[in-house]
């Protein structure tokens, strides 16, 4: 009889191991799911990150090349500005080195 009732509690651990076991199983499958969806958040908000870093350089080049533009433009204006003044003083000069002939009244 105590080897029955040995054998009857050894079935009833064995089958309460294997429970937990199963249990442990489900627990860590639960476990790996709620690690991986962590990782995948965090490698979302990496990428988003990421993105917005990118938009910000982006902007910076961006209003780099119109400084530059805006530089290139007043340089260009100014150029004109001297050719023209340059050339108003020829004319001046060539006027004023001809003779002029006053009209009689």
């Amino acid at each position: 009889m105590s080897g029955l009732l040995c054998a009857l509690v050894s079935i009833s651990i064995q089958a309460s191991d294997k429970r937990s076991l199963t249990e442990k199983a489900d627990e860590a499958r639960k476990q790996s799911r709620t690690i991986e969806q962590e990782q995948l958040q965090k490698a979302r908000d990496a990428a988003s990150e990421t993105q917005s870093r990118e938009k910000k350089i982006l902007k910076r080049q961006q209003s780099a090349d119109w400084e530059s533009e805006q530089v290139e433009k007043a340089q260009q204006q100014f150029k004109e500005r001297e050719s023209r003044e340059e050339k108003y003083l020829r004319e001046a000069k060539e006027a004023a080195a001809k003779e002029r002939k006053i009209p009689k009244p």
